[in-house]
């Protein structure tokens, strides 16, 4: 029984180690840049850091929270369907610079 949890252990931790947040250019070039490369819709332009600035005031879990309810044009969870919140973080934070 010992030998069994031990091996189960390892496999979790196996697991959880493969299971890490998307770069958030990666996020960028699969969900965002068809909106965020032009500012269609409004959509602050990526590497706008002056357009970025008002909305990083309000708070990354703001930004967020708004990505996964989604606002104007942008559908909820933006156009990315496996994204965790820390994959929307990573992406804001490289389209935001």
């Amino acid at each position: 029984m010992k030998k069994l949890l031990a091996m189960t252990a390892v496999a979790a931790l196996t697991l959880s180690a493969s299971v890490s947040a998307q770069e958030g250019k990666a996020v960028y070039d699969k969900a965002c840049q068809v909106c965020h490369s032009m500012g269609v819709a409004g959509a602050p332009k990526a590497h706008d850091a002056e357009a970025w600035a008002p909305r990083l005031a309000q708070g990354m879990d703001t930004l967020v929270s708004t990505i996964k309810t989604g606002k104007g044009a942008m559908p909820p969870g933006g156009m990315c369907t496996d994204c965790t919140d820390e994959d929307y973080k990573n992406a804001i934070d490289y389209m935001s610079k």
